[in-house]
């Protein structure tokens, strides 16, 4: 089969949480033996950012762990339709153009022979539906979200049996175990500063709490304006900048334990759907402790594969007991390496994008509301 994918960049993971989950899931798809190819903007603002802080360097770590992924930026028209030529399966993220997304939809409808899907990774359907609406998806045979309470929200809006849960996952061929362990001391958090939307989230429950645990944090990430890092430094959190997502396994393998703090909307309006960290850090066998949030959904069995803190008072006593118990970090990793090996890893998501492909391909596209 051939598989275009649309997205904002494949190449940059600054600030770009969604290229973890397609580099692993177009590696799978690859290696199982289909033609993939990603698309993207000549300049998309994610790859912009990464080479302005870390000009061409900052690629070397995604170009030496995924040889196999190709990239093929686009500037006009002609490029994306010579894109489209052939294929069997097209996949366009949320993260584009309405041009782009209402062009091949265009194309699709004036003859194109490929199943069409939209793939959404974000809030905005419930926190800026405005934006959703203005890309036309009257020509698309489905929609991929991320989540039930996100697939719920398209239902309402008309597409009903057309729309697909897809979760993110583990990218299990790069994010494992280390071979030999090694010395572990500390937390960790990865994570971007964002736009606000869990700034005293993770004052209340990663700052204040390592703190009062003694435990060392090492934070990565972008987007951290100086008052985020004086607010850091206050806490005695040692502020370490970005992170190629490919180097995230030996970081995590010189901790004793990291955190899931949610953004707001995860935690509230879309309940159930968990940041690709929280796959990615169970697959590297590192203990994790979660602030609230509702596994809705099941993925994860909460109390095994990790531990829920309801306040800052338990996210401390979760800190310290971890501190002190080797014995339940070795049980929490094993559990949660367990869960994310069975369930949740990118082959898992790459069988379920090839079973829903082909529940659709005889199936007529009709207009979505």
């Amino acid at each position: 089969m051939k598989i275009a994918y649309f997205t904002q960049s494949l190449l940059s993971c600054w600030n770009h949480g969604n290229a973890h989950f397609l580099r692993g899931v177009l590696s799978e798809l690859s290696a199982a033996g289909h033609q993939v190819r990603a698309h993207e903007p000549a300049a998309p603002w994610s790859l912009t950012n990464l080479l302005a802080d870390h000009g061409e360097d900052g690629l070397a770590p995604f170009r030496h762990l995924y040889p196999e992924l190709v990239t093929t930026p686009f500037t006009t028209v002609g490029d994306v339709d010579a894109a489209l030529d052939g294929a069997d399966l097209v996949v366009v993220h949320e993260w584009n153009e309405p041009w782009l997304v209402a062009h091949i939809g265009r194309v699709r409808r004036s003859g194109g022979r490929f199943l069409l899907l939209f793939h959404d990774t974000h809030h905005r359907a419930v926190s800026d539906p405005a934006a959703i609406r203005t890309f036309d998806l009257t020509a698309y045979d489905g929609v991929l979200a991320f989540g039930r309470t996100l697939a719920d929200v398209y239902a309402r809006w008309g597409w009903e049996d057309r729309v697909f849960v897809w979760h993110e996952a583990a990218d299990v061929r790069r994010f494992r175990p280390p071979a030999e362990e090694g010395p572990r001391d500390g937390l960790v958090w990865i994570g971007n500063w964002g736009d606000g939307e869990r700034s005293a989230e993770l004052e209340q429950f990663l700052l204040r709490p390592a703190a009062a645990a003694d435990l060392p944090l090492d934070v990565y990430g972008v987007r951290y304006p100086d008052e985020a890092q004086h607010l850091l430094a206050r806490h005695g959190a040692r502020f370490r900048g970005w992170l190629p997502n490919a180097c995230a396994p030996e970081v995590f393998a010189r901790h004793l334990a990291t955190v899931h703090v949610p953004r707001r909307f995860y935690a509230s309006i879309l309940p159930g759907i968990p940041t690709i960290r929280v796959f990615e850090a169970l697959a590297c066998g590192i203990p994790l402790v979660s602030a609230p949030w509702s596994d809705s959904e099941g993925l994860f069995t909460p109390g095994k594969d990790y531990l829920v803190a309801a306040s800052e008072a338990e996210m401390t006593r979760h800190l310290k007991t971890l501190r002190g118990d080797a014995a339940l970090r070795t049980q929490l990793a094993a559990a949660g390496l367990a869960t994310i090996r069975n369930r949740h890893t990118c082959a898992h998501r790459a069988g379920e994008l090839l079973e829903i492909a082909g529940r659709l391909a005889s199936a007529p596209v009709e207009s979505a509301a």
